[in-house]
């Protein structure tokens, strides 16, 4: 028992830190998480909250993040879903986080996404 005592007074050394540090080597060493006895102790106030009902988002951004190498098909595409004029979509088209549409329902951001991604751009719904 001697070793674990000097084990103890060894752990009180470490700062917050590395303890922090050690918590986290041992969960990856052994396959274990320090959290598991506190979500636990937290279940009965999850279940209570998963009770109450919760708020589907109906409105969605589609967003361009990249135009990709066929910046002319999406552009094309940008015209077909915003009516815009031909410098606007490109301008769209190549600037990065524009927001080709913004506040559409889930159907219509899904139908956009798909088109600008098989013209060839990069897109995030959000």
């Amino acid at each position: 028992m001697a070793d674990v005592e000097k084990l103890v007074e060894e752990l009180s050394k470490l700062t917050v830190l590395e303890a922090a540090e050690l918590v986290k080597a041992l969960e990856e060493k052994w396959g274990v998480s320090a959290a598991a006895p506190v979500a636990v102790a937290a279940a009965p106030a999850a279940s209570a909250a998963a009770a109450e009902p919760v708020e589907e988002k109906t409105e969605f951004d589609v967003v361009i993040k990249d135009a990709g190498p066929k910046k002319i098909e999406v552009i094309k595409v940008i015209r077909q879903l915003t009516n815009l004029g031909l410098v606007e979509a490109k301008n769209m088209a190549e600037t990065a986080g524009s927001k080709v549409l913004s506040a559409v329902g889930k159907e219509a951001a899904a139908d956009a996404k798909s088109k600008l991604e098989a013209a060839g751009a990069v897109i995030e719904v959000a």
